[in-house]
């Protein structure tokens, strides 16, 4: 008999499969129903941290909010720790795959930075819930959770780290890299707070306005740096 998506093991991150001892693989149905079921239980997961903040918040509050008993919610995730975890995996593993996804159309360093752009502010503006989560959240899991987040996070901040690398030796720039992409996600990672879709623009428009006031902003060490070299 084929296994029931309730019996995936809490934790596994969406779209995987595997077999459980010696069985045959989830059936790809089976499997989409999972998915489909966890992603909607951490869409309104991440609404109610998002409300009531991580410590405010209880499985009761989220077994309402996504209309499953307390029990049922219970079988599928050991505790709202876990749920926080799930919600901050899927996003960062998204935007990951997407990224590198996109970023394998270009070579050209420039142009990779603004495709980083745009990827990191359609995923913020199409899931503000989960990003204010994200933000809000960034210290609250400890111990084998929090280190594995915290690992998640580190290979996105060094993917951003060596598209500006290779931007300033392809362009003889001079600046520093770890400023650099701390400045970048602070000008960025911050959109939900203040993006008003009526009257701000879409992803795209702001991934050009953004890039447009970042590069000219690293792009100007080279000046600077002519600059000096001339008045010696």
């Amino acid at each position: 008999m084929a296994a029931s998506p309730a019996t995936r093991p809490a934790g596994v991150s969406p779209g995987a499969r595997r077999p459980a001892n010696g069985r045959k693989p989830v059936p790809a149905d089976v499997d989409s129903r999972f998915d489909r079921q966890l992603a909607r239980v951490l869409d309104h997961a991440a609404r109610i941290f998002c409300e009531k903040g991580y410590e405010g918040a209880s499985m009761r509050d989220l077994s309402r909010a996504s209309g499953m008993s307390l029990a049922g919610l219970y079988h599928y995730f050991a505790s709202k720790e876990e749920l926080l975890y799930l919600i901050q995996k899927h996003a960062f593993q998204t935007i990951i795959e997407n990224a590198r996804e996109r970023l394998a159309q270009s070579t050209d360093p420039e142009e990779r930075i603004r495709i980083f752009l745009e990827n990191h502010l359609e995923y913020f503006l199409a899931n503000k819930e989960a990003m204010k989560v994200l933000t809000h959240e960034d210290e609250t899991l400890k111990n084998g959770l929090g280190k594995e987040i915290r690992a998640i996070k580190r290979e996105y901040y060094q993917i951003c780290f060596d598209l500006l690398e290779d931007l300033r030796r392809s362009q003889g720039l001079e600046f520093s890299g770890r400023l650099a992409v701390l400045s970048l996600f602070g000008m960025i990672n911050w959109i939900y707070t203040w993006h008003n879709p009526r009257v701000d623009a879409g992803a795209k428009a702001l991934a050009r306005q953004m890039g447009d006031l970042f590069l000219n902003g690293v792009q100007s060490g080279k000046a600077r740096s002519r600059s000096a070299k001339t008045k010696s």
